[in-house]
């Protein structure tokens, strides 16, 4: 294996993996060197004669296991965006490897105490050094031996659970999709998608992640819309079992590191704290979001004629959009072109406010060929990073959108980062490709990531870029879909593709005036996620689930919002945020962070907007900071002081 690309450091520019290098066979013999390799760097740690310091204990912590980062990376990446049989056969071997050699560090006793001894006067170091012994307690460190050898075997096996959930769920995309015979059973898509769609003579729609399938809004035939729904809930039926096994695992783990269940434990090393502190900000939007959800209801019914099923939802909403407001989404289409909406629209964005620019660099390849990568210079043209993006969806790549890191930023090992957006936009057989205003929306979102991850300056990286709590990451997201539809931005990419003539400004009235419309809908459908995660992460240890399905029915009438045409936007059986994404008891984090997002964006308004000095501000005083201070803390450096509900409760119609 002396040829294994992953054993060196990539030679590329920034230290891109060199993905058209890396073969399936690389990938174990570098996990394991590279386990080995930070054990033996741990070991050399426990064993210095002289006394704990910062640098000879916590910075080199840090300093360790780069080839086992630079593999982890690369291959998660694949697993994720490119995946096959072979892959997934790797990932169900290493991933309890994986945790195996994480418990091996963090329940090494000797290591455990050099950094309780440590000591520094450096805020950041002293911020850092905090984090790590946070991490060290809540990984069990201060555990007896009898009870961190029963948590390593629930570590263990809720990785391993973890992992089928998530390949269930990427089988269940095409096992589960919507097939037709013919092509007028697809009325309502336009020719393009139709074709895109056909598969030897058949016509396959795969199901991307959530509940409501996009398909859902167009098609026409109520008995193909109530298959495609069907298709959607069912899926992945044999994750009822592993979500029991696994939520009573996790609440096993809880007691005993100290906490009555899951959701305590993970909240409280969030910026929400508190059990208590969740539960008020989501009690004071359950009543409001399910009031006016029925009142859409109504409206819905006395627009179809007849009392609507969950499959008729997102038709009927658009019938109304279009008689109330006299918008039609899809109108919309044909002036969002992919390119355009990069070039014109995100990255320009972000040359308004930021002074970056954008370089394509077409000699540089991903892990697939529908990768293109972007150079991204400062203002004064010196270099700040790369950005990947992958926008199609295609068998092998998990479902939804996402933002992760190539390279991490970090001053200690000068490096700059490499970021990726991957999307899932139907790729189309011939022509431009045209997105949804939903797709737009979540392409801004996504490039919010990109942007905390490239503006990233910070030393250590246990705390670049977008490594803050959960509840606090999606926060700089969401401040960007902002821009989607800013005036001076819409105008610059909204054209149509094949004239180039602006969106007509009627249209975009039409949209603003439309957009509070379905308000409820989409505050339910997320709060009885939210609130379905709730319930499955705050089970006692102990505490039996014989039916799952019975268990979602009865946790959404406890909270109060159940409410049968408005289905939780994720069921458990598909629910990859929580039972394989790292959001368990997290998913509240969405609209805890919008309190902030709306906040910001009051503030952006109050200021001018779109203005270089907004955007210095923004990026001086929240997003080059990555985890490196209290993420309130640097909330208030930006915004002047606390935050308040009110800006999200108005801008979801919810007073």
């Amino acid at each position: 294996m002396a040829e294994n690309p992953l054993f060196a450091p990539s030679s590329l520019p920034y230290q891109l993996p060199p993905f058209a290098d890396i073969r399936e066979e690389h990938y174990l013999p570098a996990f394991e060197r590279g386990m080995a390799e930070q054990l033996a760097e741990v070991d050399a740690i426990t064993g210095n004669a002289e006394p704990p310091t910062f640098d000879n204990t916590i910075a080199a912590l840090e300093r360790s296991g780069r080839l086992l980062q630079r593999t982890a990376t690369a291959f998660f990446s694949v697993v994720a965006s490119d995946s096959t049989d072979g892959v997934m056969e790797i990932e169900k071997r290493i991933s309890p490897e994986l945790t195996r050699h994480s418990d091996a560090i963090r329940l090494n006793r000797a290591l455990w105490e050099r950094i309780r001894r440590v000591t520094t006067e450096d805020p950041e170091e002293a911020w850092l050094l905090e984090k790590y012994r946070d991490d060290f307690v809540r990984a069990g460190a201060d555990l007896s031996e009898e009870e961190q050898a029963r948590l390593r075997e629930l570590n263990e096996e809720l990785s391993r659970l973890s992992t089928e959930f998530a390949q269930n769920l990427l089988k269940a995309a095409n096992d589960s999709a919507l097939v037709v015979e013919d092509a007028k059973a697809l009325d309502g898509f336009d020719e393009a998608r139709i074709a895109s769609l056909e598969r030897d003579g058949r016509y396959v729609l795969p199901l991307l992640n959530f509940t409501n399938q996009p398909g859902l809004a167009q098609l026409t035939d109520r008995d193909v819309r109530r298959r495609l729904y069907t298709l959607s809930v069912e899926r992945a039926p044999q994750n009822f079992g592993l979500a029991v096994r696994m939520a009573g695992l996790r609440a096993e783990r809880a007691s005993l590191l100290g906490f009555p269940n899951h959701a305590a434990y993970r909240v409280a090393d969030q910026t929400a704290k508190t059990v208590e502190a969740v539960e008020e900000m989501l009690g004071q939007l359950v009543g409001p979001a399910v009031r006016n959800a029925r009142k859409e209801a109504e409206a819905l019914a006395e627009q179809a004629g007849f009392e609507i099923e969950p499959w008729d939802w997102s038709f009927y909403a658009e019938k109304v959009r279009q008689a109330r407001y006299d918008f039609d989404a899809s109108a919309m289409r044909p002036y969002f072109e992919l390119d355009r909406v990069f070039r014109d629209g995100i990255f320009h964005a972000a040359t308004r406010l930021y002074g970056i620019t954008f370089t394509e660099r077409p000699d540089l390849r991903g892990y697939h060929e529908d990768v293109r990568v972007f150079e991204v210079f400062n203002e004064d043209g010196s270099a700040l990073g790369l950005f990947a993006l992958d926008p199609y969806a295609r068998p092998g790549k998990r479902g939804g959108a996402w933002m992760n890191n190539l390279v991490d930023q970090s001053l200690l090992f000068g490096e700059k980062p490499v970021v990726l957006n991957n999307l899932n936009i139907t790729k189309p057989a011939a022509g431009p490709t045209l997105l949804t205003y939903d797709e737009v929306t979540t392409a801004f979102h996504e490039f919010g990531h990109a942007l905390h991850g490239l503006f990233s300056e910070v030393r250590f990286p246990r705390v670049s870029g977008t490594s803050v709590p959960r509840d606090f990451v999606e926060y700089p997201s969401q401040v960007n879909e902002m821009w989607a539809t800013w005036p001076e931005v819409l105008a610059n990419y909204a054209r149509h593709h094949e004239t180039g003539e602006p969106m007509p400004a009627e249209l975009v009235e039409k949209m603003q005036a439309a957009e509070k419309f379905n308000q409820g809908f989409m505050t339910v459908e997320y709060l009885a996620a939210t609130l379905l995660d709730w319930a499955w992460h705050k089970l006692a240890p102990g505490e039996e689930v014989d039916d799952a399905e019975a268990f979602e029915q009865k946790a959404l009438e406890a909270a109060q919002i159940a409410f049968p045409v408005v289905r939780p936007r994720y069921r458990t059986n598909y629910f990859a945020h929580i039972f394989s994404g790292g959001y368990s008891a997290g998913y509240y984090s969405y609209i805890w962070s919008e309190v902030l997002d709306a906040e910001s964006v009051e503030w952006f308004k109050e200021n001018g907007g779109l203005k270089r000095e907004n955007g210095d501000h923004f990026r001086r005083t929240l997003l080059s900071r990555g985890g490196s201070l209290d993420p309130l803390a640097a909330f208030r450096d930006f915004r002047g002081r606390e935050p308040s509900i009110q800006p999200l409760l108005e801008r979801r119609g919810l007073v």
